[in-house]
């Protein structure tokens, strides 16, 4: 007995010191698909989040990798854009490129390349350095982000209805949305399964209309508005007054001069500030801990607390 009381104490020990070791994450953890669609809700002086674009990539960490989503999340809280594409036998990766030269130690097609092969390189951080990093699969991303974020599923060469699968077969449908550019696609997309949520094309009152009249309920689309600047304040009144969140991209504008050496930090901050005091309810960016700094402002100045954050 008393070594089995000794054998219990040196697991829990070796345990909490693992736990201890890892990074706190800030995570959004929604447990339901109706959940998600009330969290993705409009109201007035309500939540403002940031979607980390490929993920967040910065120095030592690569875009569309889980590595990176762990170090941006212990930063930030943040939904997450990934990058799908077929590889040469089916399986599906991310990789935001169709080629692999510009983020792995590999050249060529990633659709010309097995999934075994595609293990075998490193991805590079955004300043071409190689890391230990391998390439992630969707289904490893799917598993990896229940309880932890929410995922905003591009499509790349990976069409609507695969995505939907892959949603559905790992029950992902309250942390996993997908990005649909046409209203074939929105259509498909609910009628494959109607729990899941969209981010919508929605920059033009013509889109509006279509969006309108598509069949689809407001309720399963979040609308992009654009990447340009400044904002459009009467298309966040009017997608607003439907009951569905905006999102504005800075990766862009305000990313891209901070990037160049243009605009300093603070003026950085200015602009993501504008951005949300325009109306904006999610600001896609590339660089998502810089964006959350704005984002946590304006959601305390809001008093904004959901019962779906975590620390």
């Amino acid at each position: 007995m008393g070594r089995q009381v000794v054998y219990s104490f040196v697991v829990l020990f070796l345990l909490s010191a693992y736990a201890y070791g890892q990074p706190r994450l800030h995570v959004i953890d929604l447990p339901s698909p109706a959940e998600l669609h009330t969290f993705f809700r409009y109201e007035p002086q309500g939540m403002v989040l940031v979607s980390a674009h490929r993920g967040g990539p910065g120095k030592g960490y690569p875009e569309n990798c889980i590595a990176t989503f762990e170090h941006m999340l212990s930063k930030t809280r943040a939904m997450i854009e990934i990058d799908p594409r077929f590889t040469k036998d089916g399986q599906i990766v991310l990789m935001h490129d169709p080629t692999l030269n510009r983020t792995t130690n590999g050249t060529g097609k990633v659709s010309d390349y097995t999934l075994q092969e595609l293990k075998g390189l490193r991805l590079k951080d955004t300043e071409g350095n190689l890391t230990d990093y391998q390439i992630p699969t969707l289904d490893e991303v799917l598993q990896w982000a229940k309880g932890k974020t929410i995922l905003v599923i591009d499509e790349k060469d990976v069409p609507m209805k695969v995505r939907i699968r892959k949603i559905t077969e790992h029950k992902a449908e309250a942390y996993a949305t997908v990005i649909a550019y046409s209203v074939a696609d929105i259509q498909e997309a609910y009628a494959l399964n109607p729990a899941v949520m969209m981010e919508v094309m929605a920059g033009k009152p013509s889109q509006l209309d279509a969006l309108d009249t598509c069949g689809v309920p407001w309720q399963n689309m979040i609308a992009f508005i654009s990447h340009n600047l400044p904002v459009d304040t009467a298309m966040v009144e009017q997608i607003h007054k439907r009951g569905a969140l905006c999102m504005q991209g800075s990766s862009r504008n305000v990313d891209k001069q901070f990037v160049a050496g243009e605009i300093d930090a603070a003026t950085l901050q200015e602009g993501y500030q504008m951005i949300l005091h325009s109306g904006v309810d999610i600001i896609e960016a590339d660089l998502p801990i810089e964006a959350g700094k704005a984002i946590n402002v304006v959601n305390s100045e809001r008093n904004v607390n959901s019962p779906y954050w975590k620390n």
